[in-house]
């Protein structure tokens, strides 16, 4: 599997450019939180953003770009976003913004379990280790199961 990995770390790489464009204004209107599955968590979450610094709304900006793009667990979003090499905040900005997202954290699963069966073919076992490995998508256990379930597996 070091391959999905260097797939996934050469889409990641792109991801903070991405990002700088959407904080920048240069992408498309978002949806009102009431167009999107998670309109009650999306809005707890923006209630919940007004007293955040500048370093948290820029934070959850990129999150948020992040999460458009590519499933992500709650650590992989956060190491993303505080690696030197991905985004550079702060870890306790970056937690503030994975913990600010509004995300499903197993909908992500899910997510990341569909791109990794779109390439190649695994065993619900292969599959749930890949998902909820620190080294792989870095997903708890449960999430990764529950994704392997709603996925067929």
């Amino acid at each position: 599997m070091p391959h999905m990995q260097k797939l996934k770390s050469s889409i990641l790489a792109a991801l903070p450019l991405a990002a700088a464009l959407t904080v920048a204004g240069c992408s498309a209107p978002a949806p009102s939180p009431a167009a999107s599955p998670g309109a009650a968590r999306t809005t707890s979450a923006l209630a919940g953003a007004k007293k955040a610094t500048t370093a948290q709304l820029n934070a959850l900006s990129s999150a948020r770009s992040y999460l458009e793009m590519s499933g992500f667990s709650r650590a992989g979003l956060i190491k993303q976003l505080s690696s030197s090499a991905g985004d550079g905040y702060s870890k306790a900005d970056a937690t503030w913004a994975a913990d600010h997202t509004g995300a499903d954290w197993n909908e992500q699963a899910v997510r990341s379990g569909q791109s990794y069966l779109d390439m190649m073919g695994f065993s619900r076992a292969g599959l749930i280790k890949q998902l909820s490995s620190p080294a792989g998508d870095g997903y708890t256990k449960a999430q990764a199961t529950y994704a392997a379930k709603k996925l067929g597996l």
